[in-house]
């Protein structure tokens, strides 16, 4: 079972209250745990097609890292990033996403490098807490402020 096929079937019942946009590509969602404000998901749509950028033809791995370029400048602009961490791993769940993180000074805190460095330095228990997970009202904020920035980016 991949819980990522399942966040997808989500979208598609209109049951995934984290859903903000569909793009040609893939679904753009919030975080379910947002330590780093802000932090959103762009889920590929085809599971099982392919596990690695390489795996996809070049005119859909093309339009896959552009879109997620878009959402990742979406993102910044919606949540004032100093700097943006995009990640596509995959060893949890081998479906393609990118995990989009807004950075900030300060944002893990003490840990790692004197309080720099990648996202993974701070420790997942604090990253994954349930007092990490946003209200009804921030989350339909977040989402509103989100869509507002993909609406500027991506005119209809």
């Amino acid at each position: 079972m991949c819980l990522i096929c399942d966040r997808i079937e989500l979208i598609r019942r209109g049951k995934n209250p984290y859903f903000v946009r569909e793009l040609e590509t893939g679904y753009v969602v919030i975080g379910d745990h947002q330590h780093f404000r802000g932090y959103t998901l762009f889920l590929y749509k085809h599971h099982g097609r392919a596990t690695e950028l390489f795996h996809l033809d070049p005119r859909e791995r093309a339009r896959f890292l552009e879109e997620m370029t878009v959402v990742a400048e979406a993102v910044s602009r919606a949540f004032g990033a100093e700097k943006m961490n995009c990640e596509l791993l995959g060893m949890g769940d081998a479906h393609l996403h990118w995990h989009l993180f807004p950075r900030v000074s300060g944002d893990i805190g003490s840990c790692g490098n004197n309080g720099k460095g990648p996202v993974w330095w701070y420790p997942p228990e604090k990253m994954y807490s349930d007092g990490n997970r946003p209200a009804p009202h921030e989350l339909e904020a977040m989402e509103r402020q989100l869509a507002e920035e993909l609406d500027w980016l991506i005119p209809a």
